[in-house]
C-alpha cells in the first residue's frame, strides 16, 4: 500500500460494480488527481451469470473470473476485508490476508460489496449445503456431482448408491433453475460413460417456496421453463420449503423425505451483513439507502450501487409504480449501468460539479436451462418479445458473452463455446483438488515408530 497526499477514493468490493466503477473513475480522472484503492478478499472479480455453465464444464472456470490488478491498472488493489469504517474520522480498518489489521484514511467512499447467500437456520444446512455465489463453489459442485457418479458406479450398497444419485436444489430463481438445468445436462452426458449408472437411476429435485420458478421472465415463460425441466425428469415442488437436511436426510414442508449427498442452496441473496459496521444508513432489508444519484443519503462523499444498495428505480416510478416499492432489482443489467454512472458521479462530486441521476428501463431477461435450451423476454418499448428453446439460448449466450468484462475474457468465453461445438464435454472429476496435499502428506509423513518388543519370559529355574 502506498502513501499519498492526494485524495483517496476507497472502493470497498471488487465485484461487478467495484471493477467497472474503478475503471470509469480511472478513465475520467486527470493524472494524479486522486488515488483509487480497491479492497476485496479476492484478487479477482467473478461474473456470476456464468457460474452454472462453469459448473457444467461449458466454460473454463479461469475464464469466468477477471484479475483485478490486470484490469484496473493505476489503482491500488488490496487483498483483504474492510471490517469497520469510522465515518467521523473517514478511516477504514483493513484486515489483510496475513498480518495485523491497519487503518486506511479516505476522502471519498464507494460501497460495492454485493450480496451473500440468504440462508435460514435450517438444521444441517451449514454442514451439507453447497452455495452458488463464487467460482470455487461452481468448481466444487461440478467435482462433487461427478464424484457421486463414481461412487454409485463402484458400490454394491443400494442405499449408498441411491443417496449418491439424488440431487436436491433449493431455490427456483435464475441461479437455481439455470444450475439444475446445466448440472442435469452434464450428468446425463456423463452417464453415457458409466457401466452401472444411467440417467434413469438419478433423481433431481427442485424446491421453491414461491408458486412459480423463474419469476424474472414472466409467468408464461416461467411455466414453460417448469414444464421443460419436468420433461427432463426433474421433480419440481412449489410452495414448499426445506425443514432440515441433517446428514443428507432432506425433509420438505410438504412431507417428502429423501436422502441426498448433494444439496445446492440458491434461495436468494441478501446484502453483505458487514454493512452494519460501516456507519451507513440502511434500508429495511439491510441495503445502503441511496438517492437517485447513487449517493448515500446524508453522506455526500459516499456512493453505493449494485446488490448492496437500495436505489430508486426512476423508470418504474415514471411507469406508475409507487415510489415506496420502486427499487432497482439486484441483477447484472442494473449493476453494469449503475457502475458507470457512479464512476462519473464520484469524479463530478470530487470536482464540485453537478451529478446525474441513474435511470434505466428494464430490457428484459434471459436464462439458460442447459445446452441449446433457454427462455428469454426482450423488452422493446411497449412490446415484449418472448422466446424459448434454442433461439432463447442463443440470446442468453449472446447477451452474457458481450456483458463479460474485458475483451480478453470475451474472446476466451466464446472460444470455449466454439470448441464445445466440435468436442465432447469433459466429464472428469477432480475431487482431489479440494485436498491437493493429502497424497503428498501420506507419502512424506514419518513412519510410525515400531512397537517395543515384549520382554522375553524368564526361563524357569531348575528345581
Amino acid at each position: 500500500m502506498s502513501t499519498t497526499e492526494r485524495p483517496r477514493i476507497l472502493i470497498v468490493g471488487g465485484g461487478y460494480v467495484g471493477l467497472y466503477a474503478a475503471r470509469r473513475i480511472l478513465k475520467k480522472m486527470r493524472y494524479a488527481e486522486a488515488t483509487v484503492t480497491v479492497v476485496d478478499p479476492r484478487s479477482y472479480m467473478t461474473y456470476q451469470p456464468f457460474l452454472p455453465e462453469a459448473a457444467a464444464g461449458s466454460i473454463s472456470p479461469r475464464h469466468v473470473v477477471v484479475p483485478l490488478r490486470r484490469v484496473v491498472r493505476g489503482a491500488e488493489v488490496l487483498t483483504g476485508r474492510v471490517t469497520t469504517i469510522d465515518q467521523d474520522r473517514k478511516v477504514a480498518t483493513i484486515a489483510p490476508l496475513v498480518g495485523e489489521a491497519y487503518e486506511l484514511p479516505f476522502d471519498y467512499l464507494v460501497i460495492s460489496m454485493g450480496a451473500v447467500s440468504r440462508t435460514f437456520p435450517i438444521p444441517g444446512l451449514a454442514e451439507q449445503g453447497i452455495g452458488m455465489k463464487g467460482i470455487e463453489e461452481a468448481i466444487g459442485l461440478r467435482n462433487h456431482v461427478l464424484e457421486q457418479l463414481d461412487k454409485a458406479d463402484s458400490t454394491t450398497d443400494e442405499e449408498v448408491r441411491r443417496k449418491a444419485l439424488t440431487f436436491v436444489f433449493v431455490g427456483g430463481g435464475f441461479a437455481g433453475a439455470e444450475t439444475i438445468g446445466e448440472v442435469e445436462d452434464m450428468a446425463r452426458d456423463a452417464a453415457k460413460y458409466y457401466t452401472n449408472v444411467s440417467r434413469e437411476d438419478m433423481r433431481f429435485v427442485l424446491v421453491d417456496a414461491a408458486d412459480k420458478i423463474l419469476p424474472e421472465v414472466g409467468p408464461k415463460l416461467g411455466q414453460y421453463g417448469k414444464e421443460h425441466l419436468e420433461s427432463r425428469g426433474i421433480e419440481i415442488y412449489l410452495e414448499t420449503s426445506m425443514d432440515s437436511c441433517v446428514d443428507g436426510h432432506v425433509v420438505l414442508k410438504n412431507g417428502l423425505e429423501v436422502d441426498s449427498n448433494t444439496i445446492v442452496w440458491t434461495a436468494g441473496v441478501k446484502p453483505n451483513p458487514a454493512l452494519a459496521r460501516f456507519g451507513l444508513p440502511l434500508g429495511p432489508r439491510g441495503h445502503v439507502d441511496c438517492n437517485e444519484k447513487l449517493q448515500v443519503n446524508g453522506l455526500d462523499y459516499v456512493w453505493a450501487a449494485g446488490d448492496n444498495a437500495q436505489v430508486p428505480d426512476l423508470a418504474a416510478i415514471k411507469a406508475g409504480v409507487p415510489a415506496e416499492r420502486a427499487w432497482c432489482p439486484p441483477n447484472a443489467q442494473h449493476a453494469l449501468r449503475q457502475a458507470k454512472v457512479l464512476g462519473d458521479n464520484v469524479v463530478s462530486g470530487m470536482r464540485g460539479f453537478e451529478q446525474r441521476a441513474y435511470s434505466h428501463a428494464n430490457k428484459g431477461a434471459v436464462a439458460g436451462l442447459g445446452l441449446h435450451k433457454g427462455v428469454a423476454m426482450i423488452v422493446m418499448g411497449k412490446f415484449k418479445i418472448k422466446l424459448k428453446g434454442r433461439l432463447a439460448w442463443y440470446m442468453h449466450r449472446g447477451y452474457h458473452g458481450m456483458a463479460m468484462p474485458t475483451f480478453n475474457r470475451k474472446i476466451r468465453v466464446f472460444a470455449d463455446w466454439t470448441l464445445g461445438m466440435f468436442l465432447k464435454r469433459e466429464v472428469v472429476s477432480l475431487g482431489a483438488m479440494e485436498t491437493p496435499r493429502e497424497e503428498f502428506y501420506e507419502a512424506a509423513k514419518p513412519a510410525p515408530a515400531p512397537a517395543a518388543a515384549a520382554p522375553a519370559p524368564e526361563k524357569a529355574k531348575a528345581s
